[in-house]
C-alpha cells in the first residue's frame, strides 16, 4: 500500500512538470540560490485541486526571473520528466539563477534539463523556508548610515520590491549636508551593485504594486539620476501604461514626481493624462494636502475649465484648511498660475491670524507668489512686514532684503521696517556686496523712501561703499546705481565721474540694453543740469534722442478744464525740455487769481509776473500700493518740474473716471485756484513718510 501511494505521488508530481506546457514557475523575489519550485498550499493533493486557479493567476503576480519550462518530445514515452529552461534575456532577467552541473546537464540543443526525480523531495517545500525576508525602505535608512550601505545590503540578500532601496537612498540623502550628499552620490553610481539595483529596477517594474512605482521613481529623481536614461524612461513608460490604476495618494505622489522633472515627451504624456484623471477624479479627492499637491502639478497651462473646477473644489474645502494649507495655497496658486480672489483673500486672514511663529522662508514665498499672480492685499503686506519688523534681530538680512525687493516689486513700501534696515545698514555696512548694493539703491529710489533721522548717513555710506566697488563694478551696475542715486537726489561725483567716461559711454550705448541704457542716461544729464550738483560735464554729453512717448486721452479732464476756463486758456500734451511731458499746461498771474490766454503771454505778461501750471495725470503705477506715497520717478519728475517754474497738480486717474462733472470741475478748480494750501509741488517727496 505504501509503494502504491508513493508511486501516485510520484507520478503526480512528474504530472505537475510535463502536463503545463507553457507554465511559469514562480521563484522567489531576486533569490539568488538555486531556484526552488514553490506549490501554494505545499501539498500535491492541493496542487490538484486548485492546478487550474493557478494556470489563471494574474500575470503581475510572478516574477520576472521566472523560467519558462516546455516539456521535451521524448519525455512522455519515457516516462521521465525532462524539461527545458527557457531563460529571459539578460536585460530583463538579469538575476543569476545556478543550477548544478551534474543535476543540469546540458542537452545537445545547449539547453539545461532539470531531473525533477531526484529533486522533487527536496522542491516541494514551504514558501517561509526559503522566502528572503522583506525589508521595509523606513528600516533600510534607520540601519544604514550611507547609500554606499544600502546597496552593500542589496548586493547581500536583495528583496522586492527594488523600489525600497531608492527610497531608502533618498530618505538618507535628505538628512545630509550639500557636500556630503554631493560625494555620497558618487560613490552611488560608482558602486558595483547600482547597475544591478537598476536593472532590477526596470525588470520589477511591471509587477509591483503601482504607488512602489512612483515612490521609486521619485527617489530616483531626487537622487540625481538623470532624467534621459534608460532607467528613467522606462519608468515613465510603465506609469504611463498604469496610470488607470491610480488612487488619490498615488495622485499624490505622481503630482510631486513630476513636478521634480524637465519636460520631455514621456513626462508631457503622463501630464496630459494625469489632467484627466484629474477632471474626473476631483470631486472624490478627500484630503487638501493631495488637492493642492494636484493643483500645483496640472501646469500653467493646463485648461482654464480644470483650474476653474480645482478652485471650486479648493473653496468648498475652505473650512478644512489648516494654517498650513493656507500658507501652501498661494504658492499653489502661482504654480498653476491661477489668482483666486476668494481663496487667496481668505488664506490670506489665516496667514495674517496666525503669523506669530511663521518662518521667514515661508513668508518671503507668500509675497513671492503674490508678485507672481498680481495679488495686492495692503492688510497681508502690513502684517508680514510688521512681524518682520518686530523679529529683525533675529532674521538674517539677506532674507529681510529680498523680502523688500519683493515688496518694491508689489510697489509696497513700509517705513518701519525700511527704518530699521536702513540704520542696519548704517552700523554695519560691512555685509554689503555689490549685488545688495545695487538692490537696496534701486529699493529705496523706487519706492522714494528718504526719511527718518539716519538718512543723509544711510546716503553716505552707500556711496562710500559704491566708490569701494568701482574698480571692478560693470558698466550696466554702475549706471543702474548712479540713476537711483539721482532719484534720491543725491550725486556722488567719484562714481558720476566715472561712468561719463566716453569708453564707458560708448560700451553702454552697443550693449544688448540700449534703449534702457539710453534711457538712463537722459535721466543723469537731467539731474545734472536741474538739481544743484557741482560737476557740469553732463551738458556736453551726447546721447542719442529717445522715442516719442504715448500719449494717453485724457479727455474727461480735458472736458473739465473747457467747462472751467474756455478753449484757448490751456494747452495739451506739452513737450518740454529733457524729454519731460505734462499733460496740460495753464499760466496764470504770479498770485494764481487769473488764468492768462495763451496768445497774450509771450506778448503783454513778463515771466517773472507769470505763473505756469503743470497738470499730471497719473495712474495707480505712480503711487505705492497706499496711494499716497509717490514713486521715485514721479517724485524726481515733479522736482525737476518745479525747478523749470512750474506748479505741480496731480490728477489721479482712476479717481477722475469716478467723478461727475459738477464734482469734476469743483475739484480742479479748488487745485488751480488754491493759494492756502502748501502745493503739491512745494512738498519735499524725498523727505515725506
Amino acid at each position: 500500500m505504501n509503494n502504491r501511494a508513493g508511486s501516485f505521488i510520484w507520478n503526480l508530481r512528474q504530472f505537475s512538470a510535463l502536463a503545463p506546457t507553457s507554465r511559469t514557475v514562480r521563484l522567489y523575489p531576486l533569490e539568488l540560490c538555486r531556484p526552488k519550485i514553490v506549490y501554494s498550499n505545499g501539498s500535491p493533493r492541493n496542487l490538484l485541486n486548485h492546478f487550474d486557479d493557478q494556470m489563471q493567476s494574474s500575470i503581475r503576480s510572478l516574477f520576472q526571473d521566472a523560467l519558462f519550462f516546455k516539456s521535451g518530445n521524448d519525455s512522455q514515452t519515457k516516462g521521465v520528466g525532462a524539461v527545458t529552461a527557457l531563460r529571459l534575456s539578460r536585460l530583463l532577467c538579469p538575476r543569476r539563477l545556478s543550477f548544478d552541473s551534474k543535476q543540469s546537464p546540458v542537452c545537445d540543443d545547449g539547453l539545461k534539463k532539470i531531473n525533477f526525480h531526484h529533486e522533487a523531495s527536496n522542491e516541494v517545500v514551504p514558501t517561509k523556508e526559503t522566502k528572503p525576508t522583506p525589508v521595509s525602505w523606513r528600516k533600510l535608512s534607520q540601519e544604514c548610515n550611507s547609500l554606499s550601505d544600502v546597496l552593500d545590503t542589496f548586493s547581500e540578500a536583495p528583496t522586492f520590491p527594488s523600489s525600497n532601496y531608492f527610497s531608502a537612498m533618498w530618505t538618507i540623502a535628505k538628512r545630509m549636508s550639500e557636500d556630503q550628499k554631493r560625494f555620497e552620490k558618487q560613490l552611488m553610481f560608482n558602486h558595483p551593485a547600482f547597475t544591478q539595483l537598476c536593472e532590477h529596477m526596470m525588470r520589477e517594474a511591471k509587477i509591483m504594486y503601482y504607488d512602489h512605482v512612483l515612490f521609486g521613481l521619485h527617489a530616483i529623481v531626487k537622487l540625481g539620476i538623470p532624467q534621459n536614461t534608460l532607467l528613467v524612461q522606462t519608468l515613465l513608460r510603465v506609469v504611463q501604461e498604469r496610470i488607470n490604476e491610480c488612487d488619490e495618494k498615488c495622485l499624490s505622489v505622481l503630482s510631486t514626481v513630476l513636478e521634480a522633472m524637465e519636460p520631455c515627451k514621456n513626462v508631457d504624456v503622463i501630464r496630459a493624462g494625469l489632467r484627466i484623471l484629474v477632471d474626473q477624479q476631483v470631486w472624490k479627492i478627500e484630503r487638501v494636502f493631495t488637492l493642492q499637491t494636484v493643483m500645483r502639478s496640472i501646469g500653467k497651462d493646463a485648461p482654464i475649465s480644470l483650474k476653474r473646477k480645482l478652485e471650486m473644489k479648493a473653496v468648498r474645502e475652505l473650512d478644512r484648511f489648516s494654517v498650513l494649507n493656507s500658507q501652501h495655497m498661494f504658492e499653489v496658486l502661482a504654480a498653476m498660475d491661477h489668482r483666486s480672489v476668494a481663496l487667496l483673500n481668505e488664506c490670506s486672514k489665516s496667514v495674517v491670524g496666525n503669523i506669530h511663529g511663521c518662518p521667514i522662508k515661508v513668508l518671503i514665498n507668500i509675497v513671492q507668489s503674490c508678485r507672481d499672480l498680481r495679488y495686492h492685499n495692503l492688510d497681508l503686506f502690513n502684517g508680514i512686514a510688521d512681524y518682520v519688523a518686530a523679529a529683525f534681530d533675529i532674521c538674517k538680512l539677506k532674507h529681510v532684503l529680498f523680502l523688500l525687493v519683493l515688496f518694491e516689486n508689489l510697489a509696497f513700501r513700509h517705513a518701519a521696517l525700511m527704518d530699521l534696515f536702513m540704520k542696519k545698514v548704517v552700523d554695519e555696512p560691512g555685509f554689503l556686496n555689490m549685488k545688495s548694493l545695487i538692490s537696496v539703491l534701486h529699493v529705496y529710489s523706487s519706492l522714494n523712501h528718504l526719511c527718518g533721522p539716519h538718512t543723509q548717513e544711510f546716503l553716505n555710506v552707500m556711496a562710500s561703499t559704491l566708490t569701494g566697488y568701482l574698480h571692478h563694478i560693470s558698466s550696466e551696475n554702475l549706471l543702474d546705481a548712479v540713476c537711483s542715486f539721482c532719484l534720491m537726489n543725491h550725486f556722488p561725483l567719484a562714481p558720476i565721474h566715472q561712468l561719463l567716461q566716453q569708453d564707458l559711454i560708448d560700451e553702454l550705448l552697443r550693449s544688448d540694453n540700449k534703449e534702457r541704457n539710453i534711457r538712463k542716461l537722459h535721466i543723469l544729464a537731467a539731474c545734472l543740469k536741474l538739481d544743484d550738483v557741482p560737476y557740469q560735464k553732463a551738458v556736453d554729453l551726447a546721447l542719442p534722442s529717445l522715442p516719442s512717448p504715448l500719449l494717453y486721452p485724457n479727455a474727461k479732464v480735458a472736458e473739465v478744464l473747457s467747462s472751467l476756463l474756455g478753449e484757448g486758456y490751456f494747452s495739451e500734451n506739452v513737450q518740454l525740455p529733457h524729454n519731460y511731458h505734462i499733460d496740460f499746461e495753464i499760466r496764470m498771474d504770479s498770485n494764481r487769481s487769473q488764468v492768462l490766454p495763451l496768445s497774450d503771454v509771450t506778448v503783454v505778461t513778463p515771466a517773472t509776473d507769470m505763473q505756469r501750471l503743470a497738470i499730471l495725470c497719473v495712474p495707480r503705477s505712480t503711487y505705492c500700493l497706499d496711494l499716497t506715497h509717490p514713486r521715485g520717478f514721479l517724485a524726481m519728475k515733479m522736482r525737476h518740474l518745479k525747478a523749470m517754474g512750474f506748479h505741480v497738480i496731480l490728477v489721479n486717474n482712476w479717481e477722475m473716471e469716478k467723478l461727475e462733472m459738477k464734482d469734476a470741475v469743483t475739484f480742479l478748480k479748488s487745485e488751480i485756484y488754491s493759494t492756502e494750501a502748501p502745493s503739491t509741488a512745494d512738498v519735499n517727496f524725498q523727505s515725506s513718510c
